[in-house]
């Protein structure tokens, strides 16, 4: 383990808090201009799941940090305009992620580990690679439908040769995702489709840590190690490898009992400005990190999609609220047509009731919605207040 230098900054835990919520988008004025664009840099990843309840998730990354920006927009920031460069790629980081083009060398370590990885959980049938990649080559961009079925059987997991193939071309880096069409990859031969000046792997594994760790660094304002390994999914030896050259500074936070490392430029300038009011997606960035979010805002989260429905506490979708730069509740929700439908809300006390009305408002007309609906609040006697609040919003 690097032994670390004494910290040059004692944080306060209220001081971490802010910078964590500048560094990730929620305090200041959201930089419009840049747009959806601008959150994927200054993120450096967005998370993709396949749930989707009001939006995918990487819709509602950009709508929590810059209100209503159109649903098409979205996408169009994301994909490969037709006869563009692509501005952003599919790949492996924290979980499956669209990562900003131009971070393409900076994954080489990735792409290297996966060519020497001695076992994998498919098969690959003979003949099946090199066929797949014969296709891209005469056919231009496909989805594994497109090159032959996605599945053997309809089992999610029984994938077909095809798809072995061309998902292993992906990870090796021979392939690339430049769009989701109907939620299915669209993939194509990477020497078409990253520009050229980008599509090498001549970074070696330092050097592409180095700049993972301070990308990490940047985009949570502060952290641990433990944090900032989580952000990319790196070993906790890569990063004590890099980052005393990361340009991130050590510093101290009070009640965190790991030692913490800060973005140097955030540390400059004290974080200032309007906390935005929002539901989040639980694979929001801000939230990746159950003990991160536990330390930050004593904010327990788990995501209860994939627990038996007698064992949920909060709910299927449960998005947390932030709100003055505190995570007040949580929200899950659903669309019945036309109206939002918020199933069940956990409230943190009767002051959370204006911000989580305005949350959901919000959210109702981003998504097409002219009604919201409360079915059950945990705490009963929240809910006329809340009923009364919405009503007054949406009168």
């Amino acid at each position: 383990m690097t032994t670390l230098p004494p910290p040059a900054t004692e944080l306060s835990a209220d001081e971490a808090r802010r910078l964590a919520l500048r560094a990730q988008g929620f305090l200041g004025a959201p930089d419009r201009r840049a747009g959806v664009r601008g959150v994927l840099r200054h993120l450096g990843a967005v998370q993709l799941d396949t749930i989707s309840v009001l939006a995918r998730s990487h819709e509602l990354i950009p709508y929590a940090r810059l209100g209503a920006v159109g649903r098409a927009a979205v996408e169009a920031a994301y994909w490969k305009p037709a006869g563009a460069p692509p501005r952003a790629f599919e790949y492996w980081s924290h979980a499956a992620c669209i990562l900003p083009v131009e971070e393409w060398p900076h994954f080489a370590f990735r792409r290297r580990t996966y060519r020497a990885r001695p076992h994998w959980g498919h098969h690959l049938p003979e003949g099946a690679y090199e066929q797949v990649i014969a296709q891209l080559r005469a056919e231009g961009p496909l989805t594994a439908t497109d090159l032959g079925g996605a599945k053997r059987t309809s089992e999610w997991w029984d994938w077909s040769g095809t798809k072995v193939a061309v998902e292993r071309a992906l990870m090796y880096g021979e392939v690339v995702c430049v769009e989701r069409r109907g939620w299915k990859r669209v993939y194509d031969l990477a020497e078409r489709a990253i520009p050229a000046e980008l599509l090498h792997d001549d970074l070696d594994d330092r050097e592409c840590l180095c700049r993972l760790v301070r990308l990490a660094g940047e985009a949570l304002g502060v952290g641990t190690r433990a944090d900032i390994a989580d952000y990319h999914r790196l070993k906790a030896e890569q990063v004590d490898a890099v980052i005393a050259d990361s340009g991130l500074v050590p510093v101290s936070v009070a009640g965190w009992a790991r030692p913490a490392w800060a973005d140097p430029a955030a540390l400059a300038t004290p974080p200032r400005g309007r906390h935005r009011t929002t539901l989040l997606s639980p694979f929001d960035s801000l939230v990746w990190e159950r003990a991160r979010t536990e330390r930050i805002f004593g904010f327990t989260h788990r995501l209860e999609a994939y627990v038996p429905r007698p064992k949920r506490v909060h709910g299927y979708f449960a998005m947390p609220v932030l709100a003055g730069g505190r995570l007040i509740g949580r929200v899950d929700p659903a669309r019945e047509g036309r109206t939002l439908v918020a199933r069940q809300i956990t409230l943190d006390g009767p002051r959370a009731v204006p911000a989580v009305a305005q949350a959901l408002v919000e959210a109702a007309g981003w998504v097409g919605c002219t009604d919201v609906r409360v079915e059950r609040i945990d705490a009963a006697e929240l809910h006329g207040p809340l009923t009364k609040e919405l009503a007054r919003l949406t009168a």
